[in-house]
C-alpha cells in the first residue's frame, strides 16, 4: 500500500480523534478501511460511558464485524492515532484484522513494538503487519496538546 494512501486514512483517524477531543475525551481517533473503503469509525468516549473499554479502537471494530456480519475482519487495516493497547491489541488478534497503522508510540501502553509486540507474537495464530509513525508529528501534538491544555485547568 502506497504512503499516500496510509496519509489519507490516518487522516481520517485524525478527525476521528477530534471528536473526542470536543468532548473532553483522550483524543484518540481510529478508522478501518477495506477494500479502498472506511467501513468503520471510533473514537475515545472511556470518561463520556464509563466504559474502560471505550477505546478507540475497540468501537471501531465492534463496527467493522456489525459492517462486515463477521467477526474476523479479513482484508482489513486498522488506522490509530495511538499505538495500541494491550486489550486492543487483543481484541485486533483475535478479529484477524490483516494491518494495524499506527501514528505515535505509546510509551507507557503501547503493545505493537514499544512495551512488547502482541499483534505479532509467533504464540499466536494471527498476527498483524503494523506500520509505525503516519502522520506520527500531528498524532503526538493532538495528545500532548490535549494534556497541556488539562493541566492548565487544573
Amino acid at each position: 500500500m502506497e504512503e499516500q494512501e496510509h496519509i489519507r486514512w490516518m487522516r481520517e483517524a485524525v478527525h476521528e480523534a477530534r471528536k473526542a477531543e470536543a468532548l473532553a475525551e483522550v483524543p484518540i481517533g481510529a478508522v478501518i478501511v477495506r477494500n479502498g473503503e472506511i467501513i468503520a469509525r471510533g473514537y475515545n468516549v472511556r470518561e463520556t460511558t464509563h466504559d474502560p473499554a471505550g477505546h478507540a479502537e475497540m468501537i471501531a471494530i465492534r463496527q467493522a464485524g456489525e459492517h462486515l456480519k463477521a467477526w474476523r475482519l479479513l482484508g482489513c487495516t486498522l488506522y490509530v492515532t495511538l499505538e495500541p493497547c494491550p486489550m486492543c491489541a487483543g481484541a485486533i488478534v483475535q478479529s484477524r484484522i490483516e494491518r494495524v497503522v499506527y501514528g505515535t508510540a505509546d510509551p507507557k501502553a503501547g503493545c505493537a513494538g514499544t512495551l512488547m509486540n502482541l499483534l505479532q507474537d509467533d504464540r499466536f495464530n494471527h498476527r498483524a503487519e503494523v506500520i509505525r509513525g503516519v502522520l506520527e508529528e500531528e498524532c503526538s501534538s493532538l495528545l500532548t496538546d490535549f494534556f497541556k491544555k488539562l493541566r492548565l485547568r487544573q
